[in-house]
């Protein structure tokens, strides 16, 4: 991936979604609702994130380079971003009214519910990486600036959809077990891991990258994948031990009702 004609527009939509953000939560706060502050850090980090691998300088060599921005852009940024659940707080900035309820229609409408379902999310995400890197579209994609600027742009788009299918944090339509999300996960880290391991025996179709260079950028892709998978699979055995702990509760609570003695109620 390399700066394309759209990388400073989403560099800039970013900064300005980190002030959006960051206004919002202040709204909330001074109204004397609660939101956390570390939601507030890692969006902050997750724009952060986009930017420098749209904009800023990345080490190594031509392959190396374009690795690490797929990670920052395509990973490890939309994972972040999505933990500070933008929508939510969206959301619960809206008074009621028609935007707030248009808003609320484009998450719960089917075309939503059919993207956010996990399986169809990585395919996206996962699908177009192998498209680009294993195909002849990465090629064809530096001698068409504009081509690969729509690449870049749907890099950012399906990483923060696949993050949203598998952490469900914000309100939107469907609910998907957490096993098929645990399994969309590990099946998407396992597709991506290979694709890395190829990559470091061979390099896209029509580039030449050196030998080094290009070990370096799969190493970097394969365990740099790991570590944004192992964010996200946090971000859900959270979600499992939440929702195990209020499972128990209810369970002890009707057991406590059914142990009271029929007199005494």
């Amino acid at each position: 991936m390399t700066a394309g004609p759209f990388a400073a527009p989403l560099a800039l939509a970013c900064v300005l979604a980190a002030v959006v953000y960051a206004m919002g939560a202040a709204r909330l706060r001074r109204r004397g609702d609660a939101w956390p502050w570390r939601r507030d850090c890692v969006f902050a980090v997750g724009c952060a994130a986009v930017v420098w691998g749209l904009a800023g300088p990345v080490p190594g060599g031509p392959f190396t380079g374009h690795v690490g921005r797929h990670l920052l852009v395509a990973m490890a940024g939309p994972a972040l971003l999505v933990a500070g659940r933008p929508l939510t707080l969206l959301l619960r900035l809206l008074p009621p009214g028609a935007p707030r309820r248009g808003l609320l229609r484009v998450a719960h409408s089917p075309v939503a519910g059919w993207l956010m379902f996990p399986p169809v999310a990585a395919a996206v995400d996962i699908g177009g990486l192998w498209l680009l890197y294993r195909t002849d579209l990465w090629a064809v994609a530096h001698r068409h600036p504009l081509l690969g600027g729509l690449l870049e742009l749907h890099m950012l788009l399906a990483g923060l959809l696949l993050a949203m299918a598998v952490c469900r944090l914000d309100p939107v339509r469907g609910r998907c077990g957490l096993p098929l999300r645990a399994v969309t996960l590990l099946a998407a880290g396992a597709a991506h891991a290979v694709l890395a391991k190829s990559l470091y025996v061979a390099g896209p179709p029509g580039t030449a990258f050196a030998a080094a260079d290009l070990e370096a950028g799969a190493q970097l892709m394969y365990y740099g994948g790991d570590a944004v998978e192992v964010f996200l699979a946090l971000v859900v055995a959270v979600q499992w031990y939440a929702a195990t702990g209020r499972r128990r509760a209810r369970q002890a609570a009707r057991t406590a009702r059914g142990s009271v003695p029929a007199g005494a109620r």
